[in-house]
């Protein structure tokens, strides 16, 4: 497959207007991709393996209309936005692990920046519960609201840092918390085959250790790990909601219909739940 068919492309992801390389069309494309298409890694429990090809992935995610992890959404993201006309590059980020604060290795996560008029922007949709909705501006360090949400780029010695500011904390006084960093030297999709396959076989690896999905809604997000499933709602002034998790345990016998309704997913081969302990990195990044 070396062309891709772009309508049935935006049909997945919703997307019906102009498809032109404007801003207005990066930020739609955006969030439409992050609310239809889950972030998910359920291929590594159910049987497959994951290869970093795009025809396979394009099959997955438009006509199979799965989800995928990181090198998946946005290695196929990446080749949207280049058929609209835009101009994109892969970047190779490295995650801020929430439980011991180390950094992941290199070519942990890929992420995309999209140059647009003189002017650069941060794209990914292939993360989780703190990604951001729509792109980030690269040209600023000054914080960026984004609903009930603050992120922000920090520069420093050549490598930049994503941050946010999550909802109990925002503010002047609010402390920042690193999610992950990256360079700006570009990247290419075969680059993160090694680290591809330590995702789907090491036990440092979240993907590994535990079966996952989840996806952006209109009011929050919902999130399947193991044998669990989360409804966050998203604090709103408008509708004077506050921001409220509620967490059930699943059979194993619901969780295929819980992935089918709540996610859009239909899996090919049974899954195994897991839901393990991640062990620490050994080594510092």
């Amino acid at each position: 497959m070396d062309t891709m068919h772009v309508k049935t492309y935006l049909s997945r992801i919703g997307f019906a207007g102009p498809a032109e390389p404007r801003l207005e069309v990066l930020r739609s494309v955006h969030i439409s991709h992050l609310m239809s298409v889950p972030f998910e890694n359920l291929t590594v429990h159910s049987g497959g393996r994951i290869q970093l090809a795009l025809p396979l992935l394009y099959a997955k995610i438009v006509d199979q209309r799965r989800g995928g992890f990181c090198c998946e959404n946005n290695g196929l993201f990446a080749w949207l936005l280049s058929e609209l006309g835009f101009q994109v590059t892969l970047l190779s980020g490295q995650v801020k692990r929430v439980t011991t604060g180390r950094y992941g290795p290199p070519f942990d996560h890929l992420i995309l920046l999209v140059s647009l008029g003189g002017q650069r922007w941060l794209c990914d949709v292939g993360f989780g519960s703190a990604s951001f909705s729509i792109p980030i501006f690269l040209e600023t360090s000054v914080p960026q609201e984004q609903g009930h949400r603050v992120y922000r780029v920090r520069k420093d010695s050549g490598m930049h840092f994503l941050e946010w500011q999550q909802e109990e904390n925002r503010g002047p006084d609010g402390d920042w918390t690193e999610i992950y960093k990256f360079t700006l030297e570009p990247r290419c999709l075969e680059d993160f085959d090694e680290m591809c396959r330590y995702h789907q076989s090491s036990p440092c690896s979240v993907f590994f250790c535990k079966s996952l999905c989840t996806v952006l809604k209109p009011d929050g997000r919902l999130t399947y790990i193991g044998s669990r499933l989360s409804s966050t709602t998203y604090p709103s002034e408008a509708t004077g909601a506050v921001l409220k998790t509620t967490t059930r345990e699943l059979k194993d016998e619901e969780i295929a219909g819980v992935l089918a309704e709540g996610f859009g997913v239909v899996l090919n081969s049974p899954l195994i739940p897991k839901d393990e302990m991640v062990v620490p990195v050994p080594d510092i990044y």
